[in-house]
């Protein structure tokens, strides 16, 4: 048993909830986001024009989670690598989170590159690059132009934001990580004189937990809202001929669970598909509002409840936001690869191995805000520009919100399944809590979890406490 582990979860705390009678079903977070979700497709199929006026609610849930994802990965970052005591340890740990994540994120852009060649989905339009329209991509195109205007260079220079608290009012998460590593780095050589800090950050962290136990009840609005403006404003676009390449990409995502996310859980001893109910409620706020980021906070929570020591999920998760876009990789492999299809262009394997190459550096940092993808992958054929159109961007704009549900249930799915993966690799998995916790997923519902944690950090609980005499 490791010795870092902070269970969230007392052990009398964890039995007393395994005896509760099961919530009623209206009193789960993901029946009301599948209810928002079906209310969505209803207005959008019925009142077009009104669904695709509601984006905003899905947007203005998106910023009040936006508000504390960057304060919360900080803090769990530092809390996570100060709470080893080591930086050797701590470097270890980082070592081997970025191999295990480029090595997946080599699978998943071969696997997108296999798919999209076997499958052709646009060998069949037939476009002509000199009577096509671009213009429907100008945006894209100039975000894309700003992104890669440095190459490696501006990556490297990216990383490092203007001053402490730009990467905070930025909302830069690869920034944010970088300072919370030096942070972190810091409060650990000061010792013991550093333990305050910890405990600091620390309650920083659980103040966010808390705000954002409160954001989630807009949550099925959000849910609501997003899927009232994909249907209302593109329902038609999955009629046309784009459809295939949609279809293939989501294909591609389900084979990469099953063909390497799949065999990865089973060597690491516990089953995906009982992995992914134990993170259903997330999904379907993911699928709701295109966007990974959501849910982060209810990541760290479930994780650390469900086993793994606070100092691997404090870094892990984080880290996956930028190192681990799994979905992200499947779409920009599959989407340059679409496009040469499109106009007709055959390219050779030595330059799609290269693409593969340059795309597993240009995926890493980007956001997982809805929309990412799509300015991440122009960047990337911006490199290609001889061989690829970037201006076939254009073709894949009007669907792009729903490749951005895939990336972004790939990409959270990878992470979760990433961190346990580590936790196990490290040997600092709880294999026996994880099992219980896989067979009754209600023990890690977050409200529950915070509440026992507020509990037991205010003392002896009611049903613990003695009895007064009589």
């Amino acid at each position: 048993m490791p010795t870092d582990i902070t269970p969230p979860i007392a052990p009398d705390a964890t039995l007393r909830t395994a005896v509760r009678p099961r919530k009623p079903l209206w009193h789960h977070l993901y029946f009301w986001v599948l209810l928002g979700i079906a209310a969505g497709i209803v207005i959008g199929l019925a009142a077009p024009q009104v669904g695709a006026q509601m984006k905003w609610l899905a947007d203005l849930f998106i910023k009040l989670v936006k508000v504390v994802i960057a304060p919360t990965i900080f803090a769990t970052v530092a809390v996570g690598i100060a709470g080893l005591g080591n930086l050797a340890k701590a470097g270890g740990l980082a070592l081997k989170t970025v191999v295990y994540f480029n090595v997946t994120t080599v699978f998943a852009l071969g696997i997108g590159l296999v798919v999209v060649n076997l499958l052709g989905p646009g060998r069949n339009l037939g476009l002509d690059i000199e009577t096509f329209d671009a213009s429907a991509a100008q945006g894209t195109l100039a975000s894309a132009g700003a992104a890669a205007g440095d190459g490696i260079t501006g990556f490297l220079l990216h990383l490092v934001p203007s001053s402490f608290f730009a990467a905070f009012v930025e909302g830069q998460l690869i920034q944010v990580l970088v300072m919370a590593i030096l942070v972190a780095c810091a409060i650990t050589m000061l010792g013991e004189r550093g333990k305050p800090a910890v405990a600091a950050l620390d309650t920083i962290a659980q103040v966010m937990f808390g705000v954002i136990k409160i954001v989630m009840w807009f949550a099925p609005l959000g849910a609501m809202g997003g899927m009232a403006f994909t249907i209302g404003e593109y329902g038609g676009a999955i009629l046309g001929s784009l459809g295939y390449f949609m279809l293939s990409f989501w294909l591609t995502c389900l084979l990469f669970l099953l063909l390497v996310l799949g065999p990865i859980c089973w060597w690491s001893g516990f089953s995906v598909f009982k992995y992914i109910r134990m993170i259903r409620d997330e999904l379907l706020i993911v699928l709701g509002t295109s966007s990974s980021e959501t849910v982060l906070p209810r990541m760290l929570a479930k994780l650390e409840a469900a086993g793994v020591p606070k100092s691997v999920v404090g870094l892990t998760i984080p880290t996956g936001y930028s190192f681990n876009l799994d979905g992200t990789a499947i779409y920009m492999a599959m989407g340059a690869i679409f496009i040469a299809q499109a106009f007709g262009i055959e390219v050779p394997i030595g330059t799609q191995i290269a693409l593969l190459v340059f795309m597993l550096i240009s995926s890493n940092g980007a956001a997982g805000v809805s929309g990412a993808g799509l300015v991440t992958l122009a960047a990337s054929l911006a490199a290609f520009e001889s061989v690829i159109p970037l201006a076939g961007i254009a073709l894949i704009v009007g669907i792009d919100r729903f490749m951005s549900e895939g990336r972004a249930l790939t990409n959270l799915t990878g992470n979760g399944i990433g961190t346990l993966v580590i936790a196990r690799w490290t040997g600092q998995l709880d294999r026996e809590r994880l099992a219980t916790v896989l067979d009754n997923p209600q023990l890690v519902d977050p409200d529950r979890v915070l509440a026992e944690q507020a509990a037991r950090d205010a003392g002896p609980s009611v049903e613990t406490a003695p009895a007064r005499p009589a």
